[in-house]
């Protein structure tokens, strides 16, 4: 035989001695690091970390060892209390009875006014104006006088 054959047979020979050799190794170390997980990875662009990270955490021994033991468990009504919020009424209504400060017309005449909409439907009616009551030119002393002067009584007595 030629010393290329002989070549040759070890070169498909090695790679079957070396992964004999790495078998035991292999099931040592079952968690790949990052840049063996990455070759398994697709070269997508998409989804890769997640893909990197799925790949150690089920290969790996650093599986999630969640336990009943470590776990406290709670009650509903605690929890519910938790999430309730407090009343803080009787806080607010102390302060604003404690507060004793009123507002000038000119105040409360602005906050109104800054509150009105610009729509005709949000403002109030303007007030109109009453028609003042017609007064006559006369008095009454001076009709009573004319009706005597006229009739040579006051109409109203005989009634």
């Amino acid at each position: 035989m030629s010393s290329s054959l002989i070549r040759r047979g070890l070169e498909l020979l090695s790679d079957d001695i070396r992964d004999i050799g790495k078998g035991k190794k292999s099931q040592a170390k079952k968690t790949p690091n990052k840049a063996k997980a990455m070759e398994l990875v697709s070269t997508k662009r998409h989804g890769v970390t997640k893909q990197v990270k799925r790949l150690q955490g089920v290969l790996g021994s650093n599986k999630s060892k969640a336990t009943v033991k470590d776990k406290r468990i709670k009650s509903a009504v605690e929890e519910y209390r938790k999430k309730q919020s407090k009343s803080r009424m009787s806080a607010n209504l102390k302060y604003f009875l404690r507060t004793s400060c009123n507002a000038t017309n000119s105040d409360t005449n602005k906050i109104l006014h800054h509150n009105t909409g610009r729509q005709s439907r949000n403002r109030p009616d303007r007030p109109t104006k009453k028609a003042a009551k017609p007064q006559s030119l006369f008095t009454e002393e001076e009709f009573q006088q004319f009706q005597k002067e006229y009739f040579g009584r006051t109409v109203e007595q005989e009634k």
